[in-house]
């Protein structure tokens, strides 16, 4: 647990405004002390989404953590020894219920542990392998998903090429230039375990994560290993020579051929933007553009602005922008829940930055908390109960709480316009649909200047959309906020597999599936990051889900590498026992609510996108590579006897 050396007075001043549950479990570990878990520090139930920051505790107690904690600190800083640094999975069970102020299940102690260790950096670092020669793995896309499996495949000592479309590492972060671009997670969640950050708000901005990915570029050292402008057409597996051929076109339109051993698509599910299904769209007099092809120094002073849709990308448009144009009319397909976060927007403040950057267990348990606050705590408000009465409003008492919750929230919000509370509140139970932060959505449309509109859109025409009740809405500029096409994975990519067999047949086009969302039957050697149900639906980071499905992946790689193995292929009694499994729990969940849509389904309404797993369980599931009972594995054999 190495640090720099820190100013005396700048740790203390920072101890002075720590979040006080962090605090304390920083005081437990460095001091050994287990009383500092009981009473009277005893902390108050984290609420929502909030940081619970004084946890509770009176104005003497607070004052006499920080300074307990400001002392240990300081010894600390002078070198001396953690006394607990690596705490037991039960004890960390312990530390995090105190630390929330409510019970976590003790089933949660090794992949806290895990996580803890990855945060501070305690883990010993995975043996380099040493693979056979003429063997290389082909990464498709450097967003966050290539980054991260481009930093994993180094650690192991193996060659590999990333390919990339664009002219810089960052994906859909890259692309997505809208006004008020940034995460809805907060942001020392919404990185890698490997790289922490030195995050300047509580919730990043679209330009702070994309320097942030740079940063873990340059980091690592991954330059070399990216080749930019450089576009996968197709990838088509060789049954001869048992390999991978992948198509790259270069941005000057050169094709050429490049051979790989394993293929790894890191495509994520939002590069295929979705523009609405309207007659007239090339009619239409001014800009029309979808939301990820914001345009490049566009004005919107003095213009009359439509957007259509009002999904996670509209709420953050529309409150960026709305100050800036004469009028805003929005276009609501249906209204979304969503919740306040306080801390949106909101810069850390400098002595905070300090101890999260500066002090590894301060920012271990700050993260872990998150983790917690942000992942399975929800879980239980997705699950149907067949016993409740009224599964049109929610669909058990959890949920029904969050219900109560959040139209109270909007009900404050939308104070004094009733007709804007009967249209903005959701007629289906929270979480039916992905649940979204308000980032001064509900105090955008109370402006005079911003007029929502429920009627469904039904064409475009030179001078603006046209409503279904006849109504032209006049416009010089239109923003089509309407998502991506989510649903069709690995839609900007041909991947043929096994007997000439593309994935986009397998899949029946949007039918899509995946053991562990990873591997499909007939695609040997193919590893699909993020893939088909992977997507944590009620709620945290999808980067934590990325890494366990690294940890699996590597743990492939690494048997396939000790064991002399040349390919592997997911057996098909795996791959439908999983599948069956994945569709039973989703059976169960919110998500498959009648009578609403929601971009997780398919065209079939079978959940495609999201994971009915709590996120321990996902973590279970991706320790330990069961290798010969999941593939067909075949060992290598010389290559001369297959040209």
């Amino acid at each position: 647990m190495a640090h720099t050396q820190i100013d005396p007075q700048a740790l203390a001043e920072a101890v002075a405004v720590g979040n006080v549950p962090t605090l304390l479990m920083v005081l437990v570990q460095l001091t050994g002390d287990e009383s500092w878990l009981r009473e009277p520090y005893t902390l108050t139930r984290t609420r929502g989404m909030e940081d619970n920051d004084s946890g509770g505790l009176s104005p003497e107690l607070q004052a006499r953590v920080r300074e307990a904690a400001t002392e240990a600190l300081l010894r600390w800083n002078s070198g001396a020894r953690v006394a607990n640094p690596s705490p037991c999975p039960t004890l960390l069970v312990r530390m995090l219920s105190a630390s929330m102020g409510e019970r976590v299940p003790d089933e949660y102690g090794p992949m806290l542990a895990a996580e803890i260790g990855s945060s501070l950096g305690t883990e010993s670092p995975a043996e380099p392998l040493n693979p056979p020669p003429g063997f290389r793995v082909a990464i498709i896309g450097a967003g966050i998903t290539g980054v991260a499996a481009a930093v994993r495949l180094k650690a192991l000592g193996l060659p590999f090429t990333v390919f990339e479309r664009s002219e810089s590492v960052g994906g859909v972060w890259r692309d997505n230039r809208y006004p008020g671009a940034g995460v809805d997670t907060p942001s020392h969640l919404y990185c890698y375990s490997f790289a922490p950050n030195d995050w300047p708000h509580y919730f990043a901005d679209r330009d702070e994560v994309v320097a942030y990915l740079e940063r873990v570029s340059r980091q690592f050292g991954l330059e070399e290993y990216i080749r930019l402008n450089s576009d996968v057409l197709r990838a088509c597996y060789q049954p001869e020579r048992r390999c991978w051929q992948v198509e790259v076109r270069s941005s000057a339109g050169c094709v050429e051929m490049v051979e790989a051993s394993v293929v790894i698509t890191a495509v994520g599910a939002f590069g295929v933007p979705k523009l609405p299904q309207l007659s007239g769209l090339d009619s239409f007099a001014g800009p029309l553009f979808h939301s990820a092809h914001w345009p490049n120094n566009l004005s919107l002073a003095g213009k009359d602005v439509a957007v259509i849709g009002n999904g996670a990308s509209a709420m953050q448009i529309v409150p960026a922008i709305a100050d800036q144009v004469a009028n805003l009319t929005v276009f609501q397909r249906s209204p979304q829940w969503a919740q306040p976060f306080d801390k949106l927007h909101k810069p850390v403040p400098a002595p905070l930055r300090l101890l999260l950057r500066d002090v590894p267990l301060y920012r271990a348990w700050y993260r872990l908390r998150l983790m917690w606050i942000f992942h399975d705590k929800l879980y239980t408000s997705l699950q149907c109960d067949p016993e409740w009465p009224d599964n049109s409003r929610s669909i058990n008492k959890h949920n029904d709480r969050h219900r109560e919750f959040l139209t109270d929230y909007i009900r404050t919000e939308l104070d004094g316009r009733p007709d804007l509370l009967a249209a903005l509140v959701p007629d289906y139970p929270p979480f039916g649909k992905r649940m979204l932060m308000d980032n001064g959505w509900y105090a955008a449309l109370r402006r005079d200047d911003v007029t929502l509109v429920t009627q469904p859109v039904t064409e475009v025409l030179p001078e603006g959309p046209v409503t279904a009740d006849g109504t032209t809405w006049p416009a010089d500029v239109i923003v089509a906020a309407t998502g991506f096409d989510v649903v069709r994975f690995l839609a900007s990519v041909d991947v043929i597999g096994v007997g000439g067999r593309t994935l986009r047949e397998v899949w029946d086009d949007d039918n899509c599936a995946a053991f562990l969302g990873l591997a499909v039957p007939g695609f040997p050697n193919l590893f699909t990051l993020y893939g088909p149900n992977t997507q944590p639906g009620h709620g945290g980071s999808l980067i934590g889900t990325i890494e366990e499905q690294l940890d699996y992946v590597a743990d492939v790689l690494r048997q396939m590498v000790q064991f002399d193995i040349e390919t592997v292929e997911c057996r098909r009694a795996v791959y439908d026992d999983y599948v069956q499994l994945v569709d039973a729990a989703h059976e169960r969940m919110v998500w498959t609510h009648p009578g609403m849509s929601t971009y997780y389904r398919n065209s079939s309404g079978r959940v495609v996108v999201n994971s009915p797993f709590r996120n321990l369980d996902f973590w279970n599931m991706t320790r330990h590579a069961d290798i010969e009972s999941v593939f067909v594995c075949e060992p290598a054999v010389e290559r001369s006897s297959r040209s």
